[in-house]
């Protein structure tokens, strides 16, 4: 089962549809028909935030999902499914793979990833997870720690890769090259150009979010290029 998800991804395009409570699209009824929208245009595959978001797209969208919920917590800079209360949440609707952070910071309740993963695994043995990284190291560990994908996800978005250039192209094909695990790619692809150069890197597959779900974002690129 876990190989026929993988495949039915491979080479394509999955479409975020995430809004948080704070954005203007926040709805789950929102996000199913930006799902429905993304499956109907193609997509391979969906990422999203909440088990609310994801049941909803559910009733309408039967494309392999990425599920993650994300979370603030006080002593961690970790908000992406980052402590096992998320993980079992996620795990009782079962989407075809979990996402969580795969990076070096330190999870609330000074866990670290390496004991973490290690009872997630030890809950859920035929679950797919996937990393979300930011540097190649911290691709490469997650690997060995047993994560069935390693996504670049978080590559611009920790303390130590805030400024990168993305979409990273170096570091995608380094991910690819040197964790032996799919890579799916994820992070600053805005143009259909841009997809094309991930997915010529040997990737399993590309996540596009913001230009495609967040219209606020793409009206604010607009708006710049008038007063440029």
């Amino acid at each position: 089962m876990a190989d026929k998800v993988l495949e039915s991804i491979r080479g394509g395009l999955i479409v975020s549809c995430q809004a948080l409570e704070n954005e203007p699209l926040h709805s789950s009824y929102i996000m199913q028909r930006m799902a429905v929208a993304a499956m109907w245009g193609g997509a391979a595959g969906i990422r999203a935030n909440t088990v609310s978001d994801i049941l909803k797209i559910r009733e309408e969208v039967h494309l392999p999902m990425i599920g993650i919920i994300k979370k603030e917590y006080a002593d961690s800079e970790v908000f992406i499914t980052p402590t096992l209360k998320e993980v079992d949440e996620l795990a009782s609707i079962q989407p075809e793979i979990i996402a969580l952070d795969g990076t070096d910071r330190i999870r609330p309740g000074g866990i670290k990833l390496e004991e973490f993963f290690r009872e997630v695994r030890k809950r859920y043995p035929t679950q797919l997870f996937m990393a979300d990284c930011s540097t190649l190291e911290e691709g490469i560990r997650a690997a060995d720690l047993g994560f069935d994908v390693i996504g670049t996800t978080l590559n611009g978005y920790t303390a130590y890769t805030k400024g990168n250039a993305l979409p990273d192209i170096r570091l995608i094909k380094s991910m690819v090259e040197k964790t032996q695990k799919p890579v799916i790619a994820e992070g600053g692809i805005w143009t259909p150009e841009e997809l094309e150069s991930v997915i010529g890197t040997g990737v399993l597959a590309a996540v596009v979010g913001t230009a495609i779900t967040r219209p606020m974002d793409i009206t604010k690129r607009f708006v710049k290029a008038l007063h440029t």
